[in-house]
């Protein structure tokens, strides 16, 4: 079961037990309580409500194929709205996220391109290059005392030129090379990019894989040390140090862990597509961080859960696809968001306020 944490770095002590009531509303308060705290209630009612809505709709959602779509636009959203939920939930967030991805994915396709190698040495020096990219916004972060926003607008706008300045300078031209026909495309599209028969319907690889992360980021959350170490820093990092919470690693390690899911999510994209255009990704990072807020996760840190973004990232692969499936001009996809976005936000607003009022 998952449960939130609201983030106190100091010592907690269980409050006194009143006297014990049976019966009658009286003995049913702290389970609404409870679940009035969980950050990701409000979404997952809207989840099944944009469901439901399209289901009705647009009648092509009810086949099966279409659903698996839907989930696959979901998963390439919500692989990066986890980490970011992370970081959110750790007081932070990151605008550089977005054309991280590409970054990941060019540097795979041009090294492997470039030096006529295995695919895999491109695939692991992306890795190395996206955990440095998030070891840079995090450092810099701490040593200089700047807010997350500043530091990653700049990373933002380094990645983009470096992107679209280098890929020209190697290629020629604004997209990497194909490279669907060197040594070892086949095993990392296998891990990256593959997809499997389920009831004759193809599912996407990711599918699974943003479940499976989405699971571990609950248990790292709800279960370990260092979830607690988020919450903590997240809701106020002088209380988190005084109590001894390694602050300076746990920032860090958050914008590292947004590098990770950069680095996956970009490696999909190049396998799937065999190039990458180095132009993209240029307001992804807003789709992500609107994904985290909808699920639950607040601006201002310490209070967020890792389900919830599950929600909103599937909220948004609905949203885009049913959109499609209706005959609707797509066009009205970016007001939908805005509503979503809002609409969450006052949600969870309201939420919070009334757990702490209670």
């Amino acid at each position: 079961m998952s449960v939130t944490h609201q983030a106190a770095p100091a010592v907690t002590t269980p409050p006194a037990s009143g006297p014990k009531q049976t019966g009658g509303k009286a003995s049913q308060r702290p389970l609404m309580l409870r679940l009035l705290a969980r950050p990701e209630v409000g979404v997952f009612l809207g989840a099944a409500a944009v469901y439901v809505f399209f289901l009705i709709a647009a009648p092509p959602v009810r086949d099966g194929s279409s659903m698996s779509n839907i989930l696959y636009q979901s998963s390439t959203i919500g692989i990066m709205a986890l980490p970011v939920a992370l970081l959110m939930i750790g007081g932070e967030f990151d605008l550089s996220a977005g054309v991280a991805v590409i970054t990941s994915a060019l540097t795979a396709a041009m090294l492997s391109f470039q030096l006529t190698t295995n695919v895999w040495v491109g695939v692991i020096a992306a890795l190395l290059v996206s955990l440095g990219v998030g070891f840079f916004n995090g450092w810099l972060l701490v040593k200089t005392g700047l807010p997350s926003f500043l530091v990653t607008l700049g990373t933002f706008l380094i990645l983009q030129g470096v992107n679209l300045a280098v890929t020209k300078l190697v290629t020629g031209n604004v997209a990497s090379d194909d490279i669907s026909d060197m040594d070892g495309f086949d095993q990392a599209r296998e891990l990256f990019a593959s997809s499997f028969a389920v009831g004759g319907v193809q599912v996407k690889i990711t599918v699974v894989w943003w479940l499976v992360f989405a699971a571990i980021a609950t248990w790292v959350l709800l279960r370990t040390k260092y979830g607690n170490w988020i919450f903590a820093v997240g809701g106020s990092k002088e209380s988190a140090r005084a109590v001894g919470v390694p602050v300076t690693f746990t920032k860090i390690s958050l914008f590292m862990l947004v590098g990770l899911g950069a680095w996956f999510v970009g490696m999909h994209q190049l396998f799937s597509f065999n190039t990458v255009q180095s132009g993209e990704g240029v307001g992804q990072e807003l789709i992500y961080i609107a994904a985290a807020v909808i699920g639950g996760c607040l601006l201002t840190g310490g209070y967020g859960s890792a389900i919830g973004p599950v929600f909103g990232a599937f909220m948004f692969g609905m949203v885009q696809q049913g959109i499609v499936y209706a005959g609707w001009n797509p066009d009205w996809f970016k007001a939908f968001l805005g509503v979503m976005l809002l609409g969450a936000t006052l949600i969870n607003l309201w939420v919070s306020r009334a757990a702490t009022r209670r």
